[in-house]
């Protein structure tokens, strides 16, 4: 698990202000920016002032503040329709190695994210055997 910021990773330059960024609001545990490069207006970036590459490397009370300041940003934006995006790991189309939460206004069918759905079709005994697996990790 890493700690404290990383000096070669472009979210914790921006939470240290070497990198200039447009700051919605800041927390003790959270920063959060409009994104450079928007799927619609108003989508913003939301991440943890922990370095820490993936989900599960980020202390609960980071997480938890991400979330909080993820639903201010949605209720100030006004908007209904939306998507939080957050990757783990580069073939999960994760870009920075630093954990961050997109958040994305979806205002009509054209902007926002668009994303598929390659759902599959699980045999419903191994699905049932999978899940008495996963309960007894948990």
């Amino acid at each position: 698990m890493s700690t404290g910021s990383d000096d070669n990773c472009i979210f914790c330059k921006i939470i240290k202000g070497a990198i200039p960024s447009f700051k919605l609001v800041e927390t003790e545990f959270t920063y959060s920016f409009l994104d450079i490069g928007p799927l619609a207006k108003g989508h913003s970036l939301v991440i943890p002032k922990y370095h820490g590459e993936k989900l599960h490397d980020i202390p609960d009370e980071y997480l938890a503040d991400t979330m909080h300041v993820s639903k201010k940003i949605v209720k100030a934006l006004g908007v209904t329709d939306y998507n939080i995006l957050q990757n783990n790991g580069a073939i999960a189309h994760q870009e920075v190695k630093h954990v961050h939460f997109h958040v994305i206004p979806k205002p009509n069918a054209e902007e926002g994210l668009t994303i598929g759905w390659p759902q599959q079709k699980p045999d419903m005994s191994e699905l049932k055997a999978f899940a008495e697996e996963l309960k007894g990790k948990l």
